[in-house]
Formats: C-alpha cells, structure tokens, sequence
C-alpha cells in the first residue's frame, strides 16, 4: 500500500500537518464522534459542569470502526493528496482512503511548509495512488498539470486507468500536447460530465455514443477522422441522447467529412473555431440535429459551415465571426454562410451579431433577409447604414437595439427616402449607441430614431473614449442632440463616459 512515512517529513509533523488540514473530515465527523464516545462511556465516565460535557480520556474510537466506504466517500470530499495523507493517522487508516470515490490531482498543490512535490515524487505518487485505488467504479476525477511537463504516454495512461474504471465527471487541464485515448474515450459509457482543457487529438469513429453524457465541454481540441481516405465520404455520428450542454472553444475539426452531431435533449450549444489557423484545408460541415435547442453561440471564420437541424425552439443566439484582411477573395462564399446561418434562426428572441473586418461588405449577408419575428432584442457592431435598415425592417418587434462600434456608409438622402421601420412605430423602447465618435453620419441616424421612434423611452449615447482628450466641445454636441425633434415625448436621453462621467 502507499505509505507517506516514506517522505522525508518525519512523522510527529507529518501527523500535525494532517490533522490541520482534514477540516472538512471534522466537521461531518465531529458531532457523531462525540455522540459515540458519551454513548459508549459508562455512567461515571461523563460528568456535567453546567452545560459542558467532559469526556473521558481513552474513550473508545467509535468513528474509525465505521465501515471503510462510508470514510471513504467522506474522504472523497477533500482533495486527493489530502485523503491519502490520512494513513499516517494510525494503523486503522492506512488503507481507508483507497474507497474514496473522488480524486482531485493538482501538481500545484503544497504539501508540507510550502513546498511542492517534485516531478517525479508526483508522478510516483500518482502512480501508485491509481495502482492501488480499491473501488472498480469512480465518480469524479479531476487532473489539473501546471507545473511540469510530463510524458504524453504518462499522462495518457492515466487517463486510460480513469475511464476503464467507469468515471462519471472526468475533468483534466494540462498545456502540453499528449495521445488521448481516443478509444477509451467514445467507450466510456458512464460518462455524465466531460471537460477537456488541453491540447490533443482526438479520433472521431463513424458512429460513436455516450449514452449518459449530460456536459460536455472542449477546450484546445483537433478533431480528425478514424478513417482519413479521401474517398470515403460517409458523416461522422456522434450521438449524445441526454446531452444538456456542448460548449467548445478553440477547437478543431480537421477532416473531409461532415460531423454529425445528435444531440435530441441539447439545450444550449457553444462553439468557437478559427480552422483558417491551420494550414490544412477542410471543406466540410458540423450538423447539429437538436429539437430543444434554446441557446446558440458561434465564435469563428466559418470555415467550417454550421448547420442546425429542427431548431426553430432556439431564443437567445450570438454569432461573432471574426476573418483576416487578406481573405477578401472568400467574401461572398462567407457573406452566403452568415446569410445562411442567419435564416436558420430567425425565430430568436434575442440575437447578438458581431462581424468583423472586411466581412461587412459582404452585400450578400444583408439581402434578402428572413424575418425576425419574434426579435426583441439585436446587438450589432461595425454595420453598414442599409444593412441597419434592413434588420430593423425585417425586426417588427424590436424592443432593444444596442450598436457598436459605429455605423457607416449612411447619408442623409438614404434616410430620408427610408420608410420607418414597423418596430419604430409599435415596440422600440430603449436604443445604446456604444462607441459614439460624433461623426456627421451618426448624429443624422441619432436623429434618425429620435424623429421616428413613437414609443422609445430612453436613448443612451456613450461616447468613445478618445473624444475625452479630443478639442470637440462635448456640450455643444449634447445641447445640438438634445434639440431634435422628439416623436415619442417622454424619450430620456442619456450621455455616458463624456468628459469622464
């Protein structure tokens, strides 16, 4: 078995070190501890002062004869290190923290007078930990590496020894590059919560399920394909039935084939993906099927196109696509992937849409709309003055608009040929302009709302920071604002961030 005696701390400190930092053991352990003792004493072994019960010395120790699962499930609840470091308490704790159910590893931790293990003290530990663990089933395992650099085999079988022990929530962090068991992994059908924050490859089989998958979260992750033929051209299933939450950032997906992803309980869906980073090129698409699907967040280059099946349910969307000046050439590929992606959830309630760079010249993403139905709040950025109209027009219901960064290309003939947008008439209460630079094409859209918005009830302008130490006489241009004409008469308009207030 593991026996921390063989550390160098000899072990009267090893003792007082241990019995400072199993607070929690005490707290769940106290009171039944004291029932115990005052229960098992004779009558003349407890005497009362006042209110205060004395206990005699050399009472027995009711609490270690409690069987070793329930300790260690109590155990489970500190970390790891500190589980095991309970087997130098006596000889009836040495093997009590091998039915612990939940490991948290952390190589920062400290373990004695402020210092740290070395690499190799903890990978043996570990190592041995794992070796000697009695339970054939795991909760939770935590794996935070922050301080070495281990061998991407070491770490591989570690996590190999995890999900062969059916874990339910498997969370591992760590920089470095390593070979994840791929297999293990679409194998594990225990699995109810997975976080990977790390840089690795996994191998996407033709159809792979986890059955109790509730969390998933990816992190720093290449997604490639078991079969890499060039001729094959099947999809790639993965199948999460009670799937709750997908959340991917900085991930890859590096294969000809299109993924599928079924997802039937799926509720809210977040990815973030730049595939124009890597120097290999892959054309396909990411299908998500998900009929309860409420919350969707894209953040990427669509490289790769996104596809949602049966998702009208979808209330709250935030698309952000972020290209490089240099890739002018794909504008109206990409211009016809927003517009497309925008089509696919035109039932939002809620929808934040940032483009930046060069892809808001791309006409195509702004003709031809869908209409926003249910729209009642829109989050724009760097918006062309036609583009603007054309998604209030199509929004009749909007109730928030907030723009930022600016608007451009907009002149006064095009607002004065515009026809007042529908929501300008019935349900736009509150417009944020963030990023204000006075320029002449944003007060003439200031004016704009102002003479044209009949129920608005509060109109905020904050003006970008530069203008702070700028020559222009902010409250001139406040008083100039504030002379508009007014359609709506109890309209409050606000300034932010203006000469530091």
């Amino acid at each position: 078995m593991l026996h921390l005696h063989a550390l160098s701390y000899d072990s009267i400190r090893y003792r007082h070190f241990v019995l400072s930092k199993i607070k929690l053991f005490n707290i769940v352990t106290n009171r039944a501890r004291t029932r115990f003792f005052v229960v098992g004493m004779d009558s003349n072994a407890a005497t009362m002062h006042g209110t205060t019960k004395q206990l005699k010395y050399g009472a027995k120790d009711i609490i270690s004869q409690i069987h070793d699962s329930i300790l260690g499930h109590i155990l489970s609840f500190l970390p790891t290190m500190e589980a095991v470091q309970t087997s130098v308490l006596s000889t009836r704790w040495i093997d009590v923290w091998t039915s612990i159910t939940n490991l948290k590893l952390n190589d920062g931790v400290l373990i004695c007078s402020g210092k740290k293990m070395q690499k190799e003290q903890y990978e043996y530990f570990v190592n041995t930990m794992l070796l000697h663990l009695a339970n054939l089933s795991i909760q939770s395992f935590s794996l935070c590496l922050t301080c070495f650099h281990y061998e991407s085999s070491q770490v591989s079988a570690w996590i190999s020894s995890i999900l062969e022990r059916g874990v339910q929530r498997l969370e591992i962090q760590y920089a470095n590059k390593i070979f994840f068991p791929s297999h293990t992994l679409f194998s594990c059908n225990s699995l109810v919560q997975l976080v990977l924050q790390m840089r690795c490859t996994l191998s996407v089989p033709i159809f792979a399920c986890l059955p109790n998958l509730q969390t998933l979260g990816l992190s720093g992750i290449k997604l490639v394909s078991d079969h890499e033929s060039s001729t094959y051209s099947k999809d790639l299933v993965l199948s999460f039935p009670i799937l709750k939450v997908f959340e991917a950032k900085g991930c890859e997906w590096s294969t000809k084939q299109n993924l599928c992803i079924q997802v039937p309980l799926l509720e809210r869906f977040s990815i973030a993906m730049w595939n124009s980073l890597s120097n290999e090129s892959c054309k396909s698409s990411i299908k998500i099927f998900s009929p309860h699907l409420t919350d969707f967040s894209y953040k990427g280059d669509l490289e790769q196109e996104i596809i949602l099946l049966n998702t009208l349910s979808i209330r709250t969307a935030s698309v952000v696509i972020v290209i490089d000046e240099d890739r002018k050439e794909s504008m109206r590929r990409l211009g016809f992937q927003v517009h497309k992606l925008l089509t696919q959830i035109c039932e939002v309630e809620q929808l934040k849409l940032l483009l930046y760079k060069v892809l808001v010249h791309a006409a195509d993403i702004f003709t031809h709309l869908p209409v926003f139905g249910k729209l009642t709040y829109l989050q724009l950025n760097e918006v062309t003055g036609e583009a603007l109209l054309n998604l209030l027009h199509n929004s009749p219901m909007l109730n928030t608009l907030i723009l930022q960064n600016g608007v451009f290309d907009l002149n006064e003939d095009m607002l004065t040929s515009a026809s007042v947008p529908q929501c300008f008439l019935s349900s736009l209460k509150v417009f944020q302009f963030k990023g204000f630079n006075v320029h002449e094409h944003e007060l003439l859209l200031a004016k704009f709302v102002m003479a044209n918005a009949t129920v608005l009830e509060r109109m905020t302008l904050s003006t970008a920071f530069w203008l702070q130490y700028s020559d222009i006489d902010m409250e001139k241009v406040k008083e100039q604002i504030l002379s508009f004409p007014k359609r709506s008469s109890f309209v409050m308009i606000e300034f932010s961030h203006v000469n530091g207030s």
